[in-house]
Parts: C-alpha cells; structure tokens; sequence
C-alpha cells in the first residue's frame, strides 16, 4: 500500500473510530487474492458457477488488483478495473462486466461482515451501456445478397438464415427455433440458446429472452416464404427433442430444429458456431470487404428485416416489438433513420413553412 493509500486508511480508521464503527484493521492487510479465495471456498455453489469464479478471479480480478489489501483498495481501483474489462468495447460486453461486478461487490462485501474493512468500495461498480449506434446502410445486405448466403451456408443452418432476414430473430434465438414456435401466419418466440450451450456440462441449454423473464414471448408475422423454408428444413431433418431445467427445476422439452447431428455431438450450437458458418457463406458468395473478410455478420440479416418492414410503411413501435427490443427508443436510435414517410414529411412541412405555395405558385421570400 503506497503512502497516500496508507494515510487514507489511517484516516478512515480515525473517522470511523469517532462514529464507532467497529472493525479490525490489521485483517485488512490481506492480499485481495487470498481473501477472494477464502471467499469462494465458503460459498455453496454449482460446480459450473464454481468454475466460472474461479476462472474470473485468476484471470481477471488477480492480475489487475491480486496483490493489493482490501483496506488499500479504493472505488476508483475498482471503477478502473470495470472500464478495463469492457476496454472500450473490445474486451467483455457490458452486461457481462457488471454481472463479474455484482460478484466482486460480494467479495468487498464478505470483507465488511468480517470486519476485515469499513465499506465496500465495490458496491454499485458499472460501467454504462453505450447508446446503440444507428445502423449503416452498408451494413444492411440487399435481397440478392441474403438469398446468396442462404444458398451457401451450411444445408443445416439456411433456415436460421430465413428465419433471421424473414422474422428478425437474434442467432440464439434462431438456434431455439422449435416445434412449439410454429404458428399459423406467424412464429412465437419463446427461448434462446445459453452462450455456454455447446459444452456437454451446460444445464441451462435454453435460456429466457434478452430483456426478458421465462415464460414471456413475443409473436412475429411470417411470410409465406417463412413457412415455406421452415416445410423445406422439416422434409429433410427431423426436429430433435431436448430436456432442459426451467424455472424452479422444472423440466422442460423442446424439439428443437438445429440440434447437431453429425459426429456423435449432443451439445447444443450456440451463436458463435452459426457465425462462423455465416462468415464462411459471405466468403463463399464472394460478399467481402477489402480485406478478403465477410461483408455481413448474422446481425446484418436482422437489419434486413427491420429496414425492409420500416421501408414499406410498417409502425416503427410494431418492428420494435417484434425485434424484442427494451424499449422503441432503442429502434429509434438504430433504424430511425430508415423511416422514409419520416423525411418526406419533413422535406414538405419546411417547404411550406419556407416557400409556402399560394395558388399553385411558390411564393420566393423576398416576395413576401
């Protein structure tokens, strides 16, 4: 602990010694590496969630702040660590690193009830979501392009491909896609493929909706050619059935349309094994950048979708909801911007606000 570190603390005690907090300093000066490891060792926890702690905290939390005392460790130290793990969105996504913040909160937190510091420094540590940006146009692939990457991915996966472009799904939701979506003109959406589906220890193979409890969904219209594919893929692979715990533990089952069936697998594909695959079929079907590297990624055929419905004069509120969006702001700030009748009623009302047109003639403002 530097100086300024130990004088803070010093003065802390001094200050807490006043108000009578009660707490004993000297089991403070323990390195954070040993006590997160004293922490976790008391915890009763699933081998699963033990492991991913495990893997944080030697990853992670040890190499940034390991050796440091709890009783020298500040909120800034922490505020630096959570904008370190995000690393300006190249690192951990934002939900992952404030839900590791939740569990290094609890670490801080232990310390406190052990009396070993004053307050947890951690507590309340995020790091705030970005606005979502509005989409390029260039990131959105026209209706040759799409049809060009369902031709050459994977037999398997051009289904998810339609399923994305024709309904707007996310990949793990299209990964969920299962006899219980099928409706009549439209599809329910229901679950989501864990991030963690793929490994043979994973329980939770499905997961709720973003945003979302278990047991809420949302419907989404089906074209024609939707359910033309989905006849197509169900004429050549049979649906899988898949047990999996749901809330409280109760055991649910899914016929599930992307199983893996090759190789003896019985693990789940996840988003990543489907975006290497789409990345594959950009290449394929020649649709790259300057760098030889695919053009689109599977978000790209979600954009269709929502710049197709917004083009044609759909309710921005209906493609938010069908997208499973937070809220319509977030729709707005993507794809606000796609809603043409939106410029051609601007271009009108400053026109006749500007050079408002009197029988027929525009009248210049010089005139007036």
């Amino acid at each position: 602990m530097g100086s300024d570190g130990a004088d803070a603390f010093a003065d802390k005690v001094e200050n807490d010694k006043k108000v009578g907090v009660r707490f004993a300093p000297a089991r403070g000066l323990v390195p954070l590496r040993v006590w997160a490891q004293e922490w976790l060792e008391r915890r009763v926890v699933g081998e699963a969630t033990r492991r991913n702690c495990e893997g944080f905290i030697r990853n992670r939390l040890v190499p940034r702040l390991g050796r440091k005392m709890p009783a020298g460790l500040a909120r800034r130290d922490f505020e630096e660590f959570a904008k370190g793990l995000h690393a300006s969105g190249v690192g951990l996504a934002v939900s992952t690193v404030n839900d590791r913040m939740v569990m290094v909160a609890a670490i801080l937190e232990a310390a406190v009830a052990d009396k070993r510091i004053p307050d947890n420094p951690a507590r309340g540590v995020r790091v705030s979501r970005a606005a979502p940006c509005a989409v390029d146009e260039d990131e959105i692939p026209a209706l040759g392009e799409v049809d060009l990457i369902a031709a050459d991915i994977a037999p398997q996966y051009r289904l998810a491909a339609y399923l994305q472009s024709g309904t707007g799904r996310r990949p793990s939701e299209v990964l969920a896609f299962s006899a219980e979506c099928l409706r009549s003109g439209f599809v329910r959406i229901r679950w989501q493929v864990s991030a963690k589906a793929h490994r043979s220890d994973c329980r939770t193979v499905f997961v709720p909706l973003k945003h979302r409890t278990e047991g809420e969904y949302r419907d989404v219209p089906a074209a024609p050619f939707v359910e033309q594919e989905i006849d197509a893929h169900l004429a050549r692979w049979e649906p899988v059935p898949v047990t999996f715990p749901g809330r409280r533990g109760k055991r649910r089952r899914l016929e599930v349309f992307f199983a893996p069936r090759w190789r003896g697998k019985g693990e789940m594909p996840t988003a990543s094994t489907y975006g290497y695959h789409f990345r594959k079929a950009c290449v394929s079907a020649g649709l790259v950048d300057a760098d030889g590297k695919a053009k689109y990624t599977p978000g790209s055929l979600r954009h269709f979708f929502a710049s197709i419905a917004l083009a044609n004069g759909v309710p921005i509120r209906e493609v938010s909801r069908w997208l499973g969006h937070k809220s319509i702001k977030t729709t707005v700030d993507i794809y606000g911007h796609l809603v043409p009748e939106a410029w051609d009623r601007c271009r009108d009302i400053m026109q006749n606000a500007m050079r408002p047109a009197i029988g027929g003639v525009e009248r210049s403002v010089s005139a007036a």
